[in-house]
């Protein structure tokens, strides 16, 4: 069997498995439990923190699946290769019809901020009177890049750095599973040059 990365590995699959973003797993944890969940998001900053991995936990949860690659409802899109406005329209057709399986069908649009202006207006349009059947997640390391129109027509989080003790700790519990014998020292370093993106700092940890 080929080897698996650890930052594939051990993605987190639950908002208490995320680390250093506990503000904002509560914050969207209660919003489940009170069915008050809105119906676009914008998760902003540093590469490698967690958003996209909390747009995939809150799409889960949201509609009650277990595996997000078996559901037909949720959809995953990179707008750094896909940011046309064809790709948008056919978005905005798609959204007409009602989820298949879940509540709600469900985009997340990864690198937001690369969409292009001509993409952007078609997508206000939906945004402004979205179905009710329908969520938008974006995430984005640029907030400043996305139009006001946008981002005013969103619930937005905003995600930080993470501590290198936070990193470390996890560090150690990923090594201590995969029985794998470790020094803080060495922990403290790689942590350290991760620069608080626990994503980096599974690379680094890999090599």
């Amino acid at each position: 069997m080929s080897y698996k990365i650890l930052s594939l590995k051990w993605r987190p699959s639950e908002f208490s498995e995320i680390i250093g973003q506990d503000h904002i797993s509560n914050a969207l944890s209660n919003a489940i439990e009170l069915d008050r969940v809105a119906q676009a998001f914008i998760f902003s900053g540093p590469r490698g923190v967690g958003k996209t991995t909390a747009a995939r936990v809150l799409a889960k949860k949201i509609n009650n699946v277990i595996d997000l690659n078996q559901s037909i409802d949720i959809f995953e899109m990179d707008a750094a290769s896909n940011r046309g406005i064809d790709e948008i329209r056919q978005l905005r057709e798609n959204v007409q019809y009602a989820p298949s399986e879940g509540k709600y069908k469900i985009y997340i649009i990864d690198e937001a901020h690369m969409l292009t202006k001509e993409a952007f207006n078609a997508l206000l349009k939906t945004l402004e009177e979205p179905p009710p059947h329908v969520i938008f997640i974006f995430a984005t390391t640029e907030l400043h890049k996305m139009p006001d129109t946008i981002v005013s027509r969103t619930q937005r989080y905003d995600f930080k750095r993470i501590q290198n003790d936070d990193i470390v700790i996890r560090m150690e519990y990923i090594l201590e599973q995969e029985k794998i014998l470790f020094d803080k020292e060495s922990l403290a370093k790689i942590a350290d040059k991760a620069d608080g993106s626990m994503r980096d700092d599974l690379s680094i940890l890999d090599q």
